[in-house]
């Protein structure tokens, strides 16, 4: 194993004893006087109209303030678009009488205490003018080709039809997977409140500032009287952006003249939150009798709303991993009267990879070439679609570490020889990458007298470690102990910074630190003393973004698997995985490590556990919580290592690539490809659930296969 980048030394979380002794606080569960508590209604049709909202009984019930709809709520801007410079219309609520998906907020009930507001939400007598709805998503559904900027657009090179035509083995097939929700532990709260003018919101979010902008635009008041808080947040996943629980909690606050604290329940979280959406993906590869690709075609559909426009982007793996002579990649959406769908931990490449790997080990079993060696002999020197250097692209190191560790030499090719009782088998192994990412963002570094350091920054912490991983580079800036600085995050005060997405806070507020401390060490150098107030370097890396070289830059690795298969049951169980990646600078290994283990769970139980199943006939989701939408428990979670390899770019000024999302990408592939190696069959239909192993044939007929050889 070569030495990894950064350092070696493990640091615990600096705020871990307040979480595990209960000191630290969650947005629920912080208080102020005169708290009244808002409890959301959502609409129980899929589309239609609101003909009335009866709240004269409601509002006579015990502790009710007020009844917050269409027909009275606060006028939001309806020039509103997100930061992102796109309309959002799924959060400016009560603005019409449109309902275009079932659970739609319709209704806010602000009363004293959560169980008034609770029970008069309950007694809401809402009448509803229903239209018909169309949920269905399947292959073939009508789509439009999506190229919003900030996507990839359609990409296309090479002559699509002779070289499929030139190609000794073609693989042409389509897989799927379902719709998945993130489902943080902490539901989505927000507590707002106005005083003398000045807007405050705790909240749990992903980026403190980000909300403080929106909620500035929406409700249309200076942005410089709006201050957003998120002090600690339990789990995000991408869904804890803006949502309508802080606009809620806005809206009641002003009507009720009274803080006013929304926490949405387990089941709005299923329509509210975001999610992943279904694909449908069609690979088309051909290549020549070696194994090297002349077609690359991935071409996928996601679904929508039909009030917003999101794009899952499933056939960016595609555009990074592989070459060939002819290549194309469309993603296309599919506008349905269903929520939103939205970001979700490593969005467009969890589904794409597991269609993309899925395919390569399909050809490799065409080509009897092992799938490592397959994917060797289609590295690119350059960017497949940009043609661009690589930053650098460890992603063959990783795969070399990888089959060492996990014994792929010992593999034998053949499918379905390896058996333990009645438990069939199998490895597998897949490719994953993920791209890297850096926005402009502001932070300060104050000395104090006492020979400390405080550091400012508006970062957010959901649970990644990113509090202890800024403060050790902080204290490395700063050439001394981590003891001496104190980090404070998640206070849109402090200034804009990136949100904690795409993998790209970490660098990005690593970046304005080390900025920080260099402008301060200029100022030290002209000071004698340090005032009792201190002395503050800034940084804004706004200017600094176009100093960066244009290059590919991408976090790799290589994700291996071992699986087991009842043949009388159709169970699979994964009894080992391993991943090793190359990540650039590791900041801090304990909680690097934590990272890429927790993603490759969630590639875990998207292989064979998660699937949310929508009601065609009512348009809602059947078991929205946590009984009725499968996740991986202890049970179903075996030895998972990670590790990584030295992965230097001296073109990069932070060396940090991000690490959040790359352990999702490339697990259920090699998931999946360790029960074809197993059983024979192919799964090409996400989760691989017992009945689904049953019915596609528990084993196939190996006695016929011809003899593989490793290559």
């Amino acid at each position: 194993m070569t030495t990894p980048t950064g350092s070696t030394a493990v640091h615990s979380r600096v705020e871990g004893r307040a979480k595990v002794t209960g000191a630290a606080r969650y947005a629920g569960e912080i208080s102020c006087p005169g708290l009244a508590h808002g409890w959301l209604v959502v609409s129980t049709i899929a589309r239609g109209r609101i003909l009335s909202v009866e709240s004269d009984p409601v509002r006579a019930m015990p502790g009710v303030l007020a009844v917050v709809h269409h027909g009275n709520a606060p006028r939001l801007n309806g020039d509103y678009t997100n930061l992102l410079g796109r309309p959002d219309p799924t959060t400016v609520v009560f603005q019409h009488d449109r309902v275009p998906y079932a659970g739609w907020p319709v209704a806010l009930v602000v009363a004293e205490t959560p169980e008034q507001a609770r029970e008069a939400a309950e007694a809401l007598v809402i009448r509803y003018d229903m239209e018909p709805h169309d949920v269905a998503f399947h292959a073939g559904c009508p789509g439009t080709a999506e190229n919003p900027p900030y996507l990839h657009k359609e990409t296309a090179k090479g002559d699509m039809a002779a070289e499929l035509a030139l190609s000794a083995f073609v693989v042409d097939a389509e897989y799927t997977t379902p719709e998945e929700h993130p489902s943080p532990l902490e539901p989505h709260a927000a507590m707002a409140r106005w005083e003398d003018g000045r807007l405050e919101i705790v909240d749990s979010n992903q980026g403190s500032r980000w909300v403080a902008d929106e909620i500035a635009t929406m409700f249309s008041v200076d942005p410089a009287s709006v201050r957003v808080r998120s002090e600690h947040v339990g789990g995000a996943f991408g869904s804890k952006l803006l949502r309508v629980h802080q606009v809620l909690a806005v809206m009641g606050a002003s009507v009720v003249e009274r803080p006013v604290r929304v926490v949405l329940t387990r089941r709005q979280m299923f329509s509210l939150a975001g999610y992943r959406s279904p694909t449908v993906q069609r690979v088309r590869l051909g290549a020549d009798v070696d194994g090297r690709l002349r077609v690359l075609d991935h071409q996928a559909q996601c679904l929508n709303a039909s009030v917003h426009r999101f794009v899952e982007q499933s056939t960016e793996a595609a555009q990074v991993l592989y070459d060939a002579d002819a290549h194309h990649t469309v993603n296309r959406v599919v506008p349905l009267d269903v929520p939103s769908t939205g970001w979700m931990r490593a969005p467009g490449m969890a589904p794409g990879s597991f269609a993309l790997e899925s395919a390569l080990d399909e050809l490799a079993e065409m080509c009897a070439v092992d799938p490592i060696a397959l994917r060797a002999r289609n590295e690119p020197q350059t960017g497949p679609v940009s043609g661009l250097p690589f930053s650098s692209r460890r992603l063959l190191a990783c795969f070399e570490e990888g089959a060492r560790r996990f014994g792929w030499a010992r593999r034998d090719p053949r499918p379905g020889l390896r058996r333990e009782g009645r438990w069939l088998l199998g490895t597998g192994t897949a490719a994953a990458a993920f791209p890297v990412g850096v926005a402009p963002s502001t932070a300060t570094v104050t000395a104090q007298a006492d020979g400390t350091f405080t550091v400012r920054i508006t970062a957010s912490d959901p649970g990644t470690g990113a509090r202890t991983a800024l403060t050790l580079i902080a204290a490395e800036a700063l050439d001394v102990p981590p003891d001496r600085v104190r980090v404070l995050i998640a206070d849109s005060g402090y200034g804009r910074a990136m949100v904690a997405g795409s993998s790209m806070g970490t660098r990005s507020w690593g970046w304005a630190i080390k900025t920080a401390v260099g402008d301060l060490r200029e100022l030290l150098a002209r000071s004698q003393d340090i005032p009792p107030q201190g002395i503050t370097g800034r940084a804004d890396t706004s200017t600094l973004m176009g100093t960066l070289a244009k290059r590919e830059r991408h976090t790799y690795g290589a994700q291996f698997a071992e699986v087991a298969v009842d043949v009388t049951s159709g169970e699979v169980r994964v009894r080992r995985m391993l991943g090793i990646f190359a990540a650039g600078r590791i900041v801090n290994p304990l909680t690097a490590r934590s990272q890429f283990v927790g993603g490759m769970t969630w590639g875990l139980s998207m292989a064979l556990h998660e699937g949310a199943v929508r009601d065609r006939a009512f348009g809602d989701l059947v078991g929205a919580d946590l009984a009725g939408y499968h996740i991986a428990a202890n049970a179903d979670v075996p030895l998972i290592e990670a590790d990584w390899v030295d992965d230097p770019d001296d073109d990069d000024p932070i060396g940090i690539k991000g690490i959040g999302e790359i352990g999702n990408v490339g697990a259920a592939a090699a998931i999946t490809n360790a029960v074809w190696h197993a059983t024979g069959v192919r799964h090409r239909d996400l989760p691989i659930r017992p009945d689904r192993v049953l019915s596609a044939g528990a084993v196939a007929d190996t006695e016929n296969v011809a003899p593989r050889h490793p290559v």
